[in-house]
């Protein structure tokens, strides 16, 4: 017998209880809630908002009001400085800083023992279990995961205190027994140059038997396409004959598919969708011919909804899980083992089934184009970018739209950014596909097109070669979980964007 199915054995006694989640949610999450309230009943915020008094969720609901990162931000620089018992009882010693946006101004979410233990490190589990259980003839344990991660630096300059990516606080506290079946070394990777660390983390995983990977898809293919350039190689399966599975999440997959055919030509690949933050472990892709995931709902999070339409409300309304409807897109509000309460996270989702609760990523609260009532989110720019790659022969690398609000000849318009890794037949028919399909897509994009009165057809700027790499590092965001922006409702990013590429 295999080590493989030795060890999966192990995992496979969790799959009870995620059979649970088919007839049991609204029970699971509402014990979630009771431990997380009993658990913080004495900290500074359970005082503010007499938790020891809660007894119901409407208790809780009615109480607690909802949360952004501006609202925490004071009770987390406390606990930066050292306070502790403020959001939470154990002693918060590692901050994620959150690479949700490219913006200067950084987020630092607390990450606490019970967070890492019964939410991210429970995920990883769980990843694991449901890929064997989808795979039974894996060979997952008779080789290594490489675990594509960020970096961390002290806080305030306290050596027993982090700040960093979530990856590089994970790998750091890691159970040893892990670092037998991962690579590369801790040391490498928690380097923080990130192109200094393509190169060490060729030179050590190259002659590796790699049988999983880990990470952000753009970043990993930087890695891959690296490695072929080292090797000579066409593709990485001559590099890593046994690899079988991508473990991915930080960004939509479905602008990099395409790529990733070229560079993993085996049909022995598979591919699984995880949606961990640094708030919190929330999704698995649990079925291979399903692209959306479960959600995860007996870690150290309790979730609530809030429709998408609501949420520039003063007095949005907030749904308990139980009491969502399907198909329709809602933001995310979290409450979690690290003292985040009621929090805004910012990604918005849809449910596709709730027997059991699964989902899709369709975008951002913030990150989207509604400059003209067209409500466009990443959901519709995806759809509609996959469309105009199949129908044009393209593949897009990376992209950024933003709204022309009114040019010289009082056009309005979406401006798109778009680097391409093949190049469309036209650029003039990609943009014609893109944009028709966004009319299919979204309703209200439609009716704002309609004979080009409000808004004009979008307009498709060719990125030469290497833009966004150079327009990240020089933000500074190279590598671990930073993302480009991908929509934006203003032209910031935009603006600097095609200024650097007009410089070329």
């Amino acid at each position: 017998m295999s080590i493989t199915k030795i060890v999966s054995k192990v995992f496979s006694t969790r799959l009870k209880s995620i059979e649970k989640y088919t007839s049991q949610a609204g029970d699971i999450q509402a014990g979630v809630l009771r431990r997380l309230i009993s658990k913080a009943q004495n900290t500074e915020w359970g005082k503010l908002y007499d938790y020891k008094s809660i007894k119901t969720y409407e208790d809780f609901k009615s109480r607690i009001p909802l949360q952004t990162y501006e609202g925490f931000e004071p009770f987390v620089e406390q606990i930066r400085q050292g306070n502790q018992q403020v959001l939470w009882p154990s002693n918060i010693r590692w901050f994620a800083k959150s690479s949700g946006t490219t913006n200067a101004k950084s987020k630092f979410l607390p990450i606490s023992k019970e967070s890492l233990k019964d939410t991210h490190y429970r995920g990883g589990q769980d990843v694991v279990t449901l890929y064997l259980a989808n795979n039974p003839n894996s060979k997952f344990f008779s080789g290594k995961g490489l675990i594509l991660g960020g970096s961390h630096s002290p806080n305030f300059n306290s050596k027993h205190s982090l700040v960093g990516d979530l990856s590089a606080i994970l790998i750091e506290n890691i159970n040893p027994l892990v670092n037998l079946v991962r690579v590369p070394s801790k040391q490498t990777a928690l380097m923080d140059e990130w192109e200094a660390k393509i190169k060490a983390l060729a030179n050590e995983t190259v002659n590796q038997n790699v049988t999983n990977i880990s990470g952000v898809p753009s970043w990993m293919l930087v890695l891959i396409k690296h490695i072929l350039e080292m090797t000579g190689k066409t593709s990485i399966e001559e590099v890593w004959p046994n690899l079988e599975v991508f473990f991915h999440g930080g960004v939509a997959f479905t602008p990099y598919r395409d790529q990733y055919k070229q560079v993993v030509k085996t049909d022995k690949m598979h591919y699984m969708e995880t949606y961990n933050a640094s708030e919190g472990f929330f999704g698995i892709q649990s079925d291979f011919s399903d692209q959306s995931m479960l959600l995860m709902i007996d870690y150290g999070v309790f979730f609530e909804f809030i429709p998408l339409e609501d949420i520039e409300s003063d007095n949005p309304r907030v749904y308990p899980l139980e009491e969502v409807e399907l198909n329709k897109n809602y933001a995310m509000v979290i409450s979690t083992s690290a003292g985040l309460w009621r929090y805004i996270i910012g990604d918005t989702v849809k449910f596709t089934n709730n027997k059991p609760f699964k989902f899709v990523i369709t975008g951002r609260t913030k990150h989207f184009i509604n400059a003209f009532g067209e409500e466009v989110i990443i959901d519709n720019a995806e759809k509609a970018l996959a469309k105009a790659c199949s129908v044009t022969g393209a593949q897009v690398l990376e992209y950024s739209a933003a709204p022309v609000f009114m040019d010289e000849n009082a056009k309005c318009r979406h401006q798109w950014v778009v680097e391409f890794a093949h190049m469309p037949d036209s650029i003039e028919h990609f943009g014609q596909v893109l944009d028709d399909t966004l009319k299919e897509v979204n309703s209200d994009y439609e009716a704002k097109r309609w004979k080009d009165i409000a808004l004009q057809p979008l307009e498709i700027i060719l990125a030469r070669p290497g833009l966004f790499h150079d327009w990240m590092a020089e933000k500074g965001k190279l590598g671990g979980q930073h993302k480009v922006p991908r929509l934006s409702n203003n032209r910031d990013y935009i603006d600097s964007m095609i200024t650097l590429n007009n410089k070329n």
